[in-house]
């Protein structure tokens, strides 16, 4: 006999956990999905970051840039309160911490750049504002006397990319929802209740062998591989993949109570909660590909040594301290992004039932994006305008 669900989610990261466990909470029969494991990608390998304001590979483009990236603050806002209240309603904790973020100016320019950028945010809603040099003595004495001036957001902060996704898994079973590991999305086709998936399981012994389920609905939440899944639907998703750099130091006294970005440079660092300095922000790794030049997501892409350097340097440039602190341990975090800078989230179009979300701070926005796309599946009118996010904007343009 066929199985049959309400809801098949693609992906076992943290956005895959928190839709379903969303769903199953609504009363859906859910089934989760994951080729590999629960958060062994992108969700689990990355820094943790909650990050509200304009990263910097969003404002380094210029204004304009920015005004576009700024379109997706009311996902920001909403992922800010959803993370706050996170804890008590999954039950375990999370490793949130909201205690403020600063982004950093060290000339003029940057300096200039922070105004602009805080009172584009602030058009949108968040509340951020510029400190000057003596406001930092006293809110951030550990940085840098370089520092000029910084943009601070008191809802910014950090969650346990270790633990979060697994925490909110488990609170997807408890609430019903059930979840396949080794797990891959390999066929649909449209049937009259909604979609008939063709899922190939890989046995621990590596053998393999088909299921096929039914479901009225289907979530694309598998980061990297989104363009690729989006084929199975005969849809066009696109989207770029990125290979990035993250470094883990040993663990020094409580000193960085922030996360902290750079106006100017590739820079994110905080301090975890078991008092290791988490520090990224975007150095690129390289990204494995096939003979065809094609990203090979199932291939362990490679860190550049030059990036753990320059990582490493901006880090200290910033909060001199770290100078003398070990690095134990650099790896490799693939994302991706949308050609625009803008998430993708919505239905997808021409395959009724099939919604996606993936693109940017998808750790950030994780809650958001499964609150948005729970209440489209359930028929609920989004309260949040999805029409700048909407999947198909790419290939309308191109034929406008």
């Amino acid at each position: 006999m066929t199985e049959r669900y309400d809801l098949v989610v693609v992906g076992g990261g943290l956005l895959g956990c928190l839709t379903a466990w969303m769903a199953a909470r609504d009363g859906a029969h859910v089934l989760l999905v994951d080729k590999d494991q629960v958060n062994q990608h992108a969700s689990g390998q990355n820094a943790g970051s909650l990050h509200f304001q304009l990263e910097y590979r969003m404002v380094e483009a210029g204004e304009g840039a920015a005004r576009v990236a700024a379109e997706a603050m009311p996902l920001h806002l909403d992922a800010a309160a959803m993370w706050a209240r996170m804890e008590d309603e999954i039950g375990e904790p999370l490793g949130v911490r909201q205690t403020g973020g600063l982004m950093v100016a060290e000339n003029t320019d940057q300096v200039r750049m922070l105004e602009f950028k805080a009172e584009l945010e602030r058009s949108w809603g968040l509340d951020v504002r510029t400190l000057d040099r003596t406001e930092l003595d006293a809110v951030a004495p550990y940085l840098s006397r370089n520092i000029l001036a910084a943009n601070l957001s008191a809802l910014e902060g950090k969650a346990d990319a270790r633990i979060a996704a697994p925490a909110v898994g488990r609170a997807a079973v408890a609430a019903g929802a059930s979840v396949r590991t080794r797990s891959r999305l390999v066929g649909a086709h449209r049937v009259p209740t909604g979609w008939e998936v063709t899922l190939r399981e890989t046995g621990r012994a590596g053998d393999e062998r088909a299921r096929t389920v039914r479901t009225a609905a289907v979530v694309l939440a598998a980061g990297v591989w989104t363009t690729e899944l989006g084929r199975i639907f005969d849809s066009e998703l696109p989207t770029v993949p990125l290979a990035l750099t993250m470094t883990v130091t040993s663990k020094i006294p409580k000193l960085i109570p922030h996360l902290v970005q750079h106006a100017g440079a590739r820079l994110s660092l905080k301090q975890s909660l078991d008092s290791t300095v988490l520090i990224g922000g975007g150095w690129p790794a390289r990204l494995m590909r096939d003979a065809h030049g094609a990203p090979a997501f199932d291939r362990k892409h490679q860190l550049i040594p030059q990036s753990i350097a320059g990582n490493a340097r901006a880090a200290v440039n910033t909060v001199p301290a770290l100078e003398r602190v070990p690095a134990v341990r650099s790896w490799v975090g693939a994302t991706t992004v949308a050609p625009d800078q803008l998430p993708l989230v919505g239905a997808v179009k021409g395959a009724p039932g099939v919604f996606v979300a993936t693109g940017g701070s998808a750790f950030t926005l994780g809650p958001s994006f499964a609150r948005v796309l729970t209440g489209l599946i359930a028929g609920r009118s989004p309260d949040i305008d999805l029409a700048p996010y909407d999947p198909a904007r790419f290939a309308e343009r191109s034929t406008s």
